[in-house]
C-alpha cells in the first residue's frame, strides 16, 4: 500500500521539488499554502498533486503517514498546532531531503548568498551530459530539467544550500543537514536580516559547514572574497581550492568577452588552459558561476570537453535572466534579483546589450 506524504507550504520552491520527488518514488502526495503562484503552482498542476488552499486541521485528514513542515509555516499556524496534537510523525524538508534521497550518494552542496541556483543547476547539467547521471536539488527552475530535481542513479546528487533556516522546530540552516562531501561556496555576505543579526552571524553557519567536509573531499570556493577566503581557510582537514579572474586563483576564467550569444571565455587550472567556453549566459557573475561548475565537475571526473558541451547548451534558469518577449523593439527581461550586489551585477550583465542596440537600459523593479 502506497505510503502518503502532507506537505505543509507546498508552494515553495524546494517544497515543490521535494513533493516532485515523493511522487516519483511512489509515495501519494498533497499540500496546503495559501495563495501560490505560477510557477510553482503550474508546476504543481502538471504533476497533478492535490493542494489545499489555506492552513486548516481538516487538511491532515485523512491522516498521512508523513508530514513534511516547510519554513514558512510556524507555531500559532491553525494546520501546525493541530499537527502537534496529533502523533502524526513530521520533519523539515531539509531532513526528509537528507534520509530519503542523499542517503548512499554523494552529497554536493553548493552554498553562498548569490548564484546557488544557477550553479548548482549548471552543475547538475554538466555531470549529466558527463555521463554521471547525477541527483539534483535545486530552488528554481532550470530550463533544461523542466523542473527542480532529479533522482538520478549515479553517485554525485547536487544540492542547493540554503543558509536559511529549516523549519520552527530546527532553528540552523539547511545546508547543515545534507552531510556534504564536496561544497561549492560562491559568496557570503550579510543576508536574511529576519533571522541573522550580522554579518558575523552569516559566517558562523559557513564555518560549520566547512567543519562537515571529509578530508578527501572538495572545497571550491570564490576566490574574489576575504570573507570567503577567511572561513576556507580554517579548514582543518584538506586543502581549499579557488576560482575567480586573478592569477592567483586555481581555477581561473580568461579573456572574457561579450558576443551576440552570450559571453566567451577560458578556462585556466593551475597555469593550464583547459577548454575554451561559449555560454549564453551574460554577465560576470554568470562566468564565475560556470567555472566554480567547470571545476567541481572536473574534480569528480568529467571531462573539459563534454564541460563545453554542457555549458553551451545550458539555457539557464527561469525567472534568471529570462526573456519574455519583444514589442516595438523592446527587449523585457525577468530576473528575481533581490538583494542589492545581485541587482547591481543583472544591470551590469546587460548594459553591454543596450549599449550594443544604442537603446535604453530600464529597471522595473517589484
Amino acid at each position: 500500500m502506497k505510503k502518503t506524504v502532507h506537505l505543509m507550504g507546498i508552494g515553495g520552491t524546494g517544497m515543490v521539488s521535494l513533493a516532485g520527488m515523493f511522487q516519483e518514488t511512489g509515495w501519494n502526495v498533497r499540500g496546503s499554502d495559501s495563495k501560490i503562484y505560477p510557477p510553482t503552482s503550474t508546476e504543481l498542476e502538471r504533476l497533478k498533486i492535490p493542494v489545499a488552499e489555506g492552513y486548516k486541521p481538516e487538511n491532515l485528514q485523512p491522516p498521512p503517514d508523513l508530514v513534511i513542515v516547510g519554513n514558512v509555516v510556524s507555531r500559532g499556524n491553525p494546520e501546525v498546532e493541530a499537527l502537534l496534537k496529533t502523533s502524526i510523525p513530521y520533519t523539515s524538508m531539509a531532513q526528509a531531503l537528507a534520509k530519503y534521497f542523499l542517503e548512499g550518494r554523494r552529497s554536493v552542496v553548493v552554498a553562498g548568498t548569490h548564484g546557488k541556483t544557477t550553479t548548482t543547476s549548471l552543475l547538475a547539467w554538466i555531470l549529466l551530459k558527463g555521463g554521471r547521471d547525477p541527483g539534483l536539488f535545486v530552488g528554481g527552475m532550470p530550463k533544461n530539467f523542466g523542473q527542480g530535481y532529479r533522482i538520478g542513479s549515479g553517485e554525485p546528487f547536487v544540492v542547493e544550500g540554503d543558509e536559511y533556516d529549516t523549519a520552527f522546530f530546527e532553528k540552523s540552516p539547511k545546508f547543515l543537514h545534507y552531510t556534504p562531501q564536496d561544497v561549492i561556496i560562491t559568496s557570503i555576505e550579510f543576508d536574511h536580516a529576519d533571522i541573522y543579526r550580522d554579518l558575523d552571524h552569516v559566517i558562523e553557519q559557513f564555518e560549520k559547514l566547512v567543519a562537515l567536509l571529509p578530508k578527501e573531499g572538495t572545497l571550491l570556493a570564490w576566490g574574489g572574497s576575504d570573507t570567503v577566503k577567511k572561513i576556507c581557510s580554517k579548514r582543518k582537514d584538506g586543502e581549499p581550492q579557488y576560482y575567480g579572474c586573478d592569477s592567483c586563483h586555481d581555477w581561473r576564467a580568461l579573456d572574457t568577452r561579450v558576443t551576440s550569444t552570450g559571453t566567451a571565455f577560458d578556462v585556466e587550472y593551475q597555469g593550464k588552459i583547459l577548454t575554451h567556453i561559449e555560454s549564453p549566459l551574460l554577465g560576470k557573475h554568470n562566468v564565475l558561476n560556470a567555472v566554480a561548475a567547470i571545476g567541481m565537475a572536473t574534480k569528480l571526473g568529467v571531462n573539459p570537453e563534454d564541460s563545453l558541451k554542457a555549458v553551451s547548451t545550458f539555457e539557464g534558469i527561469r525567472r534568471r535572466q529570462e526573456f519574455l518577449g519583444e514589442a516595438r523593439g523592446v527587449r523585457v527581461y525577468d530576473d528575481f534579483a533581490h538583494h542589492p550586489t545581485a541587482v547591481a551585477e543583472t544591470l551590469a550583465a546587460f548594459r553591454p546589450m543596450a549599449d550594443a542596440r544604442k537603446g535604453r537600459l530600464w529597471a522595473i523593479y517589484e
